[in-house]
């Protein structure tokens, strides 16, 4: 696409956005309209293909005008607005993982590849699974998915499991996030280690005859879980690709630049990772249901994850 049909396609947003800041500048209210945050998200992107596409410094002035703009209107409160924060994960959140499809895509290959090819290889050479994990940890697992012990809790200690497994996840999460600082390759050796052991824990459970203890309980928190991780691989890979190849900027700006962008993908992958450890704690080791129940529940989780990161935020444009 031309300069020329770019703008044609995208200045009725531009017009509308310098609207609505010289309406809300003149008002000076605290509470943005409702389809503001949309529309000024929706320029950033364009203004991101404009530097990307090289339209022009006066274009790139133009909306970054705008943007500067935006942003005073947007976050002059002390922080987001209950509007901003549902309007971010009804629509702005699965828009940033589609723009960064083909990084996504990537990381969900780095984290299942491993992990399922370590299933397999674990189930045909059993040894294997020592190569990976230690005897005591081995063992360790096995006494927690054991099919004779119970798995259900009380209360306070659903309560307390809860908050352990937000700290834990949230750790995992953060370490592959951040090792994209390194070139991208700690977040590519994060994605492919919690591959390695999540796959081998998998085909241990298995072997030793503990697969219809372990596959219930992880089956209902699974696919928020690992999809967070992959997408915070994903937003690690971003950080590194900047450092890597920043194009026609200096190191410095494509890093805050992509960083911008990465970080806000975090704060989706952060209610992600509370919601996996909700069910963990809460869904997971309740013996109240019957596995196949378990099974239904988790098929669910998959198809609504699937669905949510395809479907929801869209408008009839590209997103």
């Amino acid at each position: 696409m031309n300069r020329e049909a770019f703008e044609r396609q995208y200045q009725d947003d531009w017009k509308r956005l310098g609207e609505l800041l010289d309406h809300l500048e003149r008002v000076k209210k605290s509470d943005v309209c409702g389809g503001f945050p949309e529309l000024y998200r929706r320029v950033c992107h364009q203004l991101a293909l404009v530097r990307s596409r090289l339209y022009g410094t006066d274009l790139e002035q133009h909306l970054n005008g705008l943007v500067l703009r935006g942003h005073h209107q947007l976050y002059r409160r002390s922080g987001p607005t209950w509007t901003q924060v549902a309007d971010f994960f009804v629509a702005g959140f699965p828009r940033l993982v589609r723009r960064e499809a083909r990084l996504v895509g990537v990381a969900v290959a780095l984290l299942f590849g491993p992990l399922l090819a370590m299933v397999a290889a674990v189930a045909a050479r059993p040894e294997l699974a020592y190569s990976v994990i230690d005897p005591a940890t081995a063992a360790e697992y096995q006494s927690m998915y054991d099919p004779a012990d119970s798995m259900e809790r009380g209360s306070q200690t659903d309560f307390y499991m809860f908050g352990f497994y937000v700290y834990n996840n949230v750790s995992i999460a953060f370490q592959t996030f951040a090792g994209g600082i390194l070139f991208a390759v700690g977040s590519i050796v994060y994605l492919m280690i919690n591959g390695v052991v999540i796959g081998t824990v998998a085909g241990h459970m298995v072997n030793v005859g503990n697969g219809d203890a372990f596959f219930p309980f992880v089956v209902g928190h699974g696919s928020f879980e690992l999809v967070a991780i992959a997408l915070a691989g994903a937003s690690g890979l971003k950080l590194g690709l900047a450092l890597a190849a920043p194009g026609r900027r200096s190191r410095r700006a494509a890093l805050v630049a992509a960083g911008r962008e990465s970080i806000r993908m975090v704060y989706g992958i952060f209610g992600m990772l509370v919601l996996a450890a909700f069910v963990e704690a809460f869904w997971s080791s309740s013996t109240v249901f019957p596995s196949t129940v378990k099974y239904v529940a988790g098929g669910a989780g998959w198809v609504a994850v699937a669905a949510y990161f395809t479907l929801a935020g869209r408008d009839g444009r590209a997103a």
